[in-house]
């Protein structure tokens, strides 16, 4: 069995096993997460979601919280003002091992839906 979910405005094709490098989701390591936003469930039949599949979710264990590689932004302006700056930037990844793959019944499971750090902040600041 497979799915297409969608996470960090980006899609994988997952199946059980795979470990995967996502956007930063709001968990600690061991802990066990749930994505709901599941775009396609294939297997033995084939369901797509317009534009989502209701009740179906991806479980997986998060096996740490990462920093990607370094990278460079040089910017020199040339003439009569040579003035240059240097910009740096690493992206935070969650590693995810993916446990197990739901058709239906995601909602009475009571695993933890994933929520990346930047939805959370907007969730936050919506209730206020």
């Amino acid at each position: 069995m497979y799915a297409v979910m969608k996470t960090g405005g980006k899609q994988y094709k997952v199946q059980a096993g795979d470990v995967l490098r996502v956007e930063l989701v709001d968990a600690v390591a061991g802990e066990k997460i749930q994505f709901n936003e599941i775009l396609m469930v294939g297997g033995e039949s084939v369901t797509i979601g317009a534009p989502m599949v209701a009740g179906a979710a991806v479980q997986a264990d998060v096996i740490d919280n990462i920093k990607g590689e370094k990278t460079i932004h040089y910017v020199k302006r040339r003439r009569k003002h040579s003035s240059q700056r240097t910009k740096g930037h690493r992206q935070k990844w969650t590693l995810v091992r993916v446990t197990d793959i739901l058709a239906m019944g995601a909602d009475t499971s009571g695993v933890k839906t994933a929520i990346g750090t930047a939805d959370a902040r907007r969730a936050a600041h919506e209730t206020k």
